[in-house]
């Protein structure tokens, strides 16, 4: 389990240490915080994009090989991320980085199916949940340091040699023999990789290029309309179509993508549908303290970390501790629980946070929202794993793989464009009715294109007009004013879709969890109904 939770926390610290990096990948390449933003979701998207591809490929190669080659090229990944030079490349050795990724997620539900049962293996689930989450704990503290006294491409430097190791390691694991004849849906891969990249790009894009009208930074557009939202409608509509294309090759007997029995019941379907959720506020909550702390504060990456360990500890003691309670309570009151307490965590964030963040009631606040997360991630992916017979652990694994990072991109592309979306507008009204900007300074200033930055930065992009000392000032005030304003009102729109997720949370199971079926044929057409779908 080391070996496997070690890999967990190798692919987890990268984009932990990506969250944390901000001020200093803004700094070195003098870019904005959204192209820190724009490199998460494409790894995000690659992942979710590729991964049941990838579950498909680790059944014709076997677990442990792939396990083995996916970590070597993520570590070489890892050493380019830390050589790169532009916010191009970066991005790009992200998308690399996430096609590894892709190969190796459902690699790792393999491993633990294969090397645990039972109990056992509900506890190996919520170590696997745990490790993911002792992961942002390390990145906070070890990239936090490295980023402040050096730089923030040591971090990721050290992946290197962190994937040489488990390399090594991994030799102790189960031999997974591979599996002959399996072929390979290219039709459904290319419909499932279109979706998700239309519908990943739509979110990333809609405040950029605009909610309906086309704004001037769009590539394009039709009849004037933004290509964004018709991006995220194609995007549906493919979604769709890749299931009903699975299940008529399903009927007719021939291979399919995933195994769609991983959604075969009503309560499977609904713990997808929180764990996307989740899954999205997560990232979310993520993006936005790191963008507070240093863009917004200006402070540095240690400070970043030292200000959110609270919150990275609360999801470990979730995810590890969540599995005591499962012989108690059931999914259902679980995940209810959980969200409602979320909503409370996110309330109490809102009107708690200020230009001090290390005040007593924020950090309560985020170990009250770390907490729920951190059960929540361990339940629903327990619920799933459960559900289904050992020998769809891989498209367990690339089902969660797919809507966990899908929800990543769509949580950290959303409440990107609703930050920047009520920052703008809140500068443009307060600026606009404020006596001392005069409309002669705003006419030399875009406010179509308002983004969070530094009061340092604003003063420097006010230095090239002909703006008075006394209306900097003002338009300082003005921005401090609106960077938190925004803040507070991200967090209560997080609030609202927490509470709206307690209604799927209620369609997870209601009773007693059991043990995994791991001695269960391969699901048909005529074992739909499964004994386990009431377990978790």
């Amino acid at each position: 389990m080391l070996i496997i939770s070690l890999a967990q926390i190798q692919l987890a610290f990268n984009v932990s240490a990506l969250q944390v990096s901000i001020g200093g990948i803004v700094e070195d390449f003098n870019t904005s915080p959204t192209s820190v933003s724009t490199a998460l979701v494409v790894y995000s998207l690659a992942v979710a994009a590729f991964v049941m591809l990838g579950a498909k490929l680790d059944k014709m190669i076997g677990s442990r090989l792939m396990f083995q080659g996916g970590i070597l090229v993520h570590g070489v990944a890892m050493g380019m991320m830390a050589l790169s030079t532009t916010p191009n490349r970066m991005i790009q050795i992200q998308g690399l980085a996430g096609l590894v990724a892709a190969l190796m997620v459902p690699s790792l539900v393999v491993l633990i199916a294969t090397h645990y049962r039972g109990k056992q293996q509900a506890q190996a689930l919520g170590l696997l949940g745990a490790a993911q989450a002792s992961a942002g704990v390390l990145a906070f503290l070890i990239a936090g340091a490295l980023g402040t006294f050096l730089s923030w491409r040591y971090a990721f430097g050290l992946l290197v040699f962190v994937a040489m190791a488990i390399f090594f390691l991994s030799f102790r694991l189960k031999h997974v023999p591979r599996q002959t004849g399996m072929k390979i849906d290219w039709n459904g891969v290319l419909l499932i990789a279109s979706a998700v990249t239309l519908l990943s790009l739509g979110f990333n894009y809609l405040n950029a290029w605009g909610i309906l009208v086309a704004t001037s930074n769009a590539p394009f557009n039709i009849l004037g309309l933004s290509p964004a939202p018709i991006m995220i409608v194609f995007g549906i509509i493919l979604g769709q179509l890749f299931f009903s294309w699975s299940y008529l090759r399903g009927k007719k007997g021939k291979p399919t993508l995933i195994a769609l029995e991983v959604l075969d019941t009503p309560e499977e379907r609904y713990t997808t549908y929180v764990l996307l959720i989740i899954g999205a506020l997560g990232p979310a909550i993520n993006f936005l303290i790191p963008l507070y702390i240093q863009i917004v504060q200006g402070r540095s990456s240690l400070q970043t970390a030292v200000a959110v360990i609270p919150y990275s500890l609360a999801i470990f003691f979730g995810t590890a501790m969540i599995v005591r309670l499962f012989d108690r309570l059931t999914p259902r009151m679980i995940a209810r629980y959980a969200f409602v307490t979320i909503v409370v965590g996110l309330i109490m964030l809102a009107f708690t946070v200020s230009n001090d963040w290390g005040t007593p009631m924020v950090i309560l606040s985020l170990v009250i929202v770390g907490v729920a997360e951190g059960s929540l991630l361990t339940l629903v992916f327990n619920v799933l794993v459960s559900a289904s017979p050992k020998e769809l652990a891989g498209d367990v694994g690339a089902l969660r793989g797919t809507v966990n990072n899908l929800s990543t991109a769509l949580g950290t592309a959303m409440v990107g464009a609703l930050a920047v979306g009520i920052l703008g507008v809140l500068i443009a009204g307060l600026a606009t009715n404020h006596p001392s900007i005069p409309p002669q300074l705003l006419d030399q200033v875009n406010l179509d294109n308002v983004n969070f930055v530094s009061n340092d930065q604003l003063e420097a992009i006010l230095s090239e007009t002909n703006a008075t000392p006394e209306e900097v000032a003002a338009a300082v005030a003005i921005n401090e004013d609106a960077r938190l304003r925004a803040l507070k009102a991200s967090f209560l729109a997080l609030a609202g879709v927490a509470m709206l997720a307690i209604v799927p949370a209620g369609g997870l199971p209601n009773v007693l969890p059991g043990e995994m079926p791991v001695d269960q044929p391969q699901k048909g057409a005529a074992s739909r109904k499964k004994k386990a779908r009431t377990t978790a």
